[in-house]
């Protein structure tokens, strides 16, 4: 506890600037790397990060130091001519762009790490340190550290706020863009720097290895909360900031943990708990939702087949056995029974001595679904020119799903029809 305390009362000036650092670090890598995962560009953010070495390594061996200013140009030089070879390759040769990608990225690694084998050998007393590039080292942020990399962060914060709509518009319709005139070629080459600028700001913290991590989780996981891409960006933004402070925290409850691996192990477990409890796209949402249609296709496929019963003794509100039931369309028995309560619990059914009939509103339930049935039956074989008899098992499933808007249009289109192409009545 007194740990804690020690930590979140930001005291030590140290604790400030990584606190701060890891957020800024992260929370803008989020926000471009949602643009980065619309456009389904996922894996150029590893090859970035790849690429981004040779260029920090060739800046320590030309300037002869380790200020942030000059390895931030190296890197940006590197991960932007990658980005640059990745598209012409893939433009000018057969070559697809997972493989464009992974022969660059292995490229461009290979040689970092042979320039940082090379550097770590030459007997230079400066280089201790240029490793964590590798793997991140958010505590070694120092004050003049941190006023570069906010100042690169803050820069990737107003750009994306600036060129919000356009950024926006060529991540979900760049033909769209095109026709409306937009400089769809330059707003691409705004977004390919902002994931470089990124990219080599955030590698301070996770590092190169894990950079492709915290570019694209936190968005993966904030698209499983919206469908609004302001709110996206803001939710990955959050998520991020959220697991640089948890890292930095970790790492200073215990000094031998790595910053960057945890905080990509943070953001990571909020990943993997959204896929599970977003509400509407999460795995369990999703199986909810999943089960409550079957329940609604079953229920009204039970109120269909009653119905249909009533229209042959022309009663609708004759009791009916669950074995006439059966008999007039199969059922599982348990599923049939726990509709049929179901059913009796929300007001569409009753029951007495074994027999079930409708209520009013069952009745009514019942009668639209056959409409809707028949309705559907009767447009695929007067717009869509399907044989009758080839119409069914279309409408067993579309009956479910109609809205009323859409029943509606139907009535109009076929001029409120009183028969469907069997023959049978159309229930109003």
């Amino acid at each position: 506890m007194d740990t804690f305390i020690e930590f979140f009362s930001f005291s030590d000036p140290s604790i400030v600037a990584v606190v701060i650092g890891s957020i800024l670090l992260t929370s803008s890598s989020a926000v471009v790397g949602t643009f980065t995962f619309l456009r389904k560009k996922a894996l150029v953010g590893d090859a970035v990060a790849h690429a981004v070495l040779p260029g920090i390594c060739l800046a320590f061996l030309l300037s002869g130091t380790k200020n942030p200013f000059f390895l931030i140009i190296g890197a940006f030089v590197t991960g932007w001519l990658s980005l640059v070879i990745i598209d012409n390759i893939t433009l000018k040769s057969k070559i697809k762009e997972d493989t464009a990608i992974a022969l660059i990225l292995s490229v461009f690694f290979g040689v970092g790490i042979l320039m940082l084998t090379h550097i770590q050998h030459n007997g230079n007393a400066s280089q201790t340190g240029l490793d964590s590039f590798l793997f991140g080292k958010a505590a070694a942020l120092v004050g003049s550290d941190l006023v570069t990399f906010s100042i690169v962060a803050v820069v990737l914060m107003l750009t994306v706020g600036l060129f919000f709509k356009e950024l926006k518009l060529i991540a979900f319709d760049m033909n769209y863009a095109k026709a409306l005139g937009l400089p769809v070629k330059a707003i691409d080459l705004l977004l390919t720097t902002l994931t470089v600028l990124a990219v080599v700001t955030g590698i301070q913290a996770v590092g190169v290895i894990l950079m492709a991590a915290m570019l694209i989780t936190p968005a993966a996981a904030a698209r499983f909360w919206t469908n609004d891409v302001k709110a996206m960006c803001i939710i990955a933004a959050v998520m991020g900031a959220l697991s640089g402070l948890t890292g930095a925290y970790v790492s200073y409850v215990a000094p031998a943990m790595p910053t960057g691996p945890w905080i990509v192990m943070i953001i990571s477990a909020i990943a993997l708990t959204s896929f599970f409890i977003a509400p509407g796209r999460g795995i369990i949402s999703r199986a909810i939702g999943q089960r409550k249609l079957q329940h609604l296709i079953m229920d009204e496929n039970l109120l269909k087949a009653l119905f249909h019963l009533g229209e042959k003794d022309q009663d609708p509100y004759k009791g009916r056995t669950a074995r006439e039931i059966i008999e007039k369309r199969h059922f599982p028995k348990n599923r049939l029974r726990t509709s049929l309560t179901r059913l009796k619990r929300e007001g569409f059914l009753t029951r007495q001595n074994g027999h079930w009939a409708f209520t009013e509103a069952g009745k009514i339930k019942g009668q639209r679904v056959v409409k809707l049935h028949r309705l559907w039956e009767l447009y695929l074989s007067k717009y869509m020119k399907i044989a009758p008899d080839h119409v069914h098992e279309d409408a067993e499933t579309i009956e479910h799903i109609i809205t009323p808007e859409i029943e509606a249009t139907l009535e109009h289109l076929l001029d409120y029809p009183e028969v469907d192409p069997h023959e049978e009545k159309i229930p109003y």
